[in-house]
């Protein structure tokens, strides 16, 4: 309960923003738990019985963002945070491929054409988060 309270204290504010808690069923989350949340009008939501896989999309975004780039970028702050995890938001959805969409990109509808002559398509390079990650394309 104090971890809640301490939680809620360092939030400040920032809690007005938030509609509700989603947590598990474990034993230590008791009645004065909830409470202080709900007394911030947080609304509690628990996850299924007997599903561990719930927050398996969840996990595996994070597992994503951690090995693609909290383990290699120091964060100083949040507007820091919120810099780079927006520029990684865009690199994920445009540039990235994903194994599920056959190597394309979630805003990407079909796959870029084949270029065969690279004396004539030169490659371009773009440095992203200070080079951590780099997308490559056509040179127009």
């Amino acid at each position: 309960m104090q971890q809640a309270r301490n939680l809620t204290a360092d939030l400040g504010h920032r809690t007005e923003s938030l509609r509700f808690l989603l947590r598990d069923r474990d034993g230590k989350y008791g009645q004065a738990f909830d409470a202080v949340f709900q007394a911030d009008d947080l609304r509690i939501i628990k996850s299924a019985p007997q599903a561990p896989r719930m927050n398996a999309h969840c996990e595996r975004v994070i597992g994503t963002l951690r090995r693609e780039l909290l383990d290699h970028i120091l964060i100083t702050g949040e507007s820091h945070a919120r810099q780079v995890l927006k520029t990684y938001e865009d690199h994920y959805n445009r540039h990235r491929p994903h194994q599920a969409r056959d190597q394309l990109p979630p805003e990407a509808q079909q796959h870029p054409a084949a270029v065969h002559d690279l004396d004539t398509h030169k490659v371009l390079r773009t440095r992203i988060l200070g080079g951590l990650i780099n997308e490559y394309g056509h040179a127009v």
